[in-house]
């Protein structure tokens, strides 16, 4: 049997904390892919090691970001509006922060024009799947994530997602619950739809477990044309999921 030709993978956002897991892991498994890089600064290439698999691009701009699609099997997007906290916030004095964005990095630019620019070029060039990383909450649209910044996060992100599932692309989307800096492979995860996990106790997940179901849904025919939201149990409990076809198969929404 000849060996099945590698999978080439680009992951946009590459350089937030979450892509840069998603970039790594890929990079590991170099006898099953070969990974690309997408971020929007030199300092953030130079910050993954400079190679040159981390191409440079802004998804504001189509034109900018083709070279690193050029030839690439599957898409991970996981390119996300960062709200910034406004100087001046003192915790000892009680209120909440506030919360801006910087100029031209709005959600509206980046969760959606920014996502809909990736998903038309990724149709352009033949991608055969993409996989996109939103996140709880959507079903809301009075949830707090939006009044961060006057920015509607979440309103934007919902209106990229149903952007790609019309796209006739082959697609998986994630709704990641909260996500934490906590080692990844070690605890059970659950998917549910609309938002029904957000009811329960278990609503938070690692960001290397969402990083590795970004990969893992690019093997299995069980995970396209899917959108489904993604937890984890609290370490310790219940069983660390290791058979993914499984968790895929457990989901039945298309949106």
């Amino acid at each position: 049997m000849a060996d099945s030709p590698l999978t080439t993978v680009l992951v946009t956002g590459a350089g937030g904390r979450t892509g840069q897991l998603a970039y790594e892991k890929l990079k590991q498994r170099a006898e099953q892919f070969v990974a690309r890089g997408l971020v929007r600064r030199l300092e953030s290439k130079q910050e993954l090691g400079g190679a040159d698999d981390v191409f440079v691009g802004d998804i504001r701009e189509t034109q900018s970001i083709l070279p690193a699609l050029q030839g690439a099997d599957a898409l991970i997007i996981l390119t996300s509006a960062v709200p910034k906290m406004k100087p001046g916030f003192d915790p000892t004095k009680g209120g909440r922060p506030e919360f801006y964005f910087e100029e031209g990095l709005f959600p509206e630019q980046v969760d959606w024009i920014g996502q809909k620019n990736q998903i038309d070029a990724a149709k352009a060039v033949g991608v055969k799947h993409i996989v996109l990383v939103g996140s709880m909450g959507g079903t809301n649209p009075n949830h707090p994530l939006n009044s961060l910044g006057n920015g509607n996060i979440l309103v934007w992100k919902r209106k990229a997602e149903q952007y790609l599932a019309d796209s006739g692309i082959p697609y998986t989307i994630i709704r990641a619950g909260g996500l934490q800096d906590k080692d990844g492979g070690l605890r059970e995860l659950l998917v549910g739809k609309d938002d029904e996990l957000l009811h329960s106790e278990t609503k938070t997940i690692p960001r290397a477990d969402v990083a590795e179901v970004c990969i893992q849904a690019l093997q299995f025919e069980e995970a396209k044309f899917k959108a489904f939201d993604l937890a984890s149990k609290p370490e310790g409990q219940g069983t660390p999921t290791k058979d993914f076809k499984a968790l895929f198969s457990q989901v039945s929404a298309r949106f």
